[in-house]
């Protein structure tokens, strides 16, 4: 088990999206407010998100309908850590991907050398995925932008992307490579960005092993929020132990400010 405590003066947060400042087109009460006091206190931010349906500047607007102060670049999405690594490796991609990320990752290529996987949504098929089962027995390298079992929506808990990748890797025998959250790239990235390592920064996030487990595996102390995906059975997990729970993010921001 991977516990850490929080540290006494952090220097930055990381902060998960949907399920702690909102859920789909509504914010969580008190989350505005909340998120305008953590940035009057000078702490350094950074937000994230496996959210693989929208282009970052679709959520950009999102949360500035909401009323959220989120400028576009501090936003940190797995659709763009894979990008990067498909630029940086010279891939030619098969992309599963929502159709609202078309513009931002471009075409499939016309004789494809790896697969990039997202949440399609309701636009995956069968012809989707045995397209991309074959290029991986044929030896393609499999990139997942995430492998998060479930999200919340406005109706209730909805099935993620992860049970389209471990069914792929299940028949390929290919292991996918996740470049978004639980990576522990992913959060160094962001902490790069701002210059803080990860024993001086906090997570907040409401996944119990995606935000909160795989930051601590990367050396950053986990608030639990109840909001979201958080399920009840999340403070008996004998895997992961938050460095705090508490009920929402205003909760969470109320704990960090207080800290000596």
């Amino acid at each position: 088990m991977t516990e850490l405590t929080l540290p006494r003066r952090p220097e930055a947060v990381l902060i998960d999206l949907a399920g702690v400042l909102h859920v789909g087109d509504a914010a969580i009460p008190g989350s505005v407010r909340a998120l305008a006091l953590l940035r009057e206190s000078g702490l350094k931010l950074r937000f994230l998100t496996n959210t693989t349906r929208s282009p970052r500047a679709d959520i950009a607007t999102l949360l500035e309908r909401l009323g959220f102060d989120i400028a576009e670049s501090e936003i940190q999405t797995a659709a763009a850590a894979a990008r990067h690594v498909v630029d940086a490796r010279g891939l030619k991609p098969l992309y599963l991907i929502h159709p609202a990320l078309d513009a931002e990752m471009g075409p499939s290529a016309a004789a494809p050398d790896a697969v990039v996987m997202g949440d399609m949504g309701p636009h995956l098929t069968y012809e989707h995925l045995n397209r991309a089962f074959r290029l991986l027995m044929d030896g393609a390298p499999f990139i997942a932008m995430a492998r998060n079992r479930y999200f919340r929506e406005e109706d209730g808990l909805s099935l993620d992307m992860g049970a389209f990748v471990t069914g792929l890797e299940f028949s390929s025998g290919v292991g996918a490579e996740i470049v978004g959250k639980p990576a522990a790239g992913f959060f160094h990235a962001a902490l790069d960005t701002l210059g803080v390592s990860a024993d001086r920064a906090v997570l907040i996030g409401d996944d119990l092993h995606d935000d909160v487990g795989a930051a601590q595996e990367a050396g950053i102390a986990g608030v639990l929020v109840r909001t979201g995906k958080y399920r009840p059975d999340d403070e008996q997990d004998e895997a992961v132990r938050a460095a705090r729970v508490v009920d929402d993010f205003g909760a969470a921001v109320a704990l960090l400010l207080e800290s000596p």
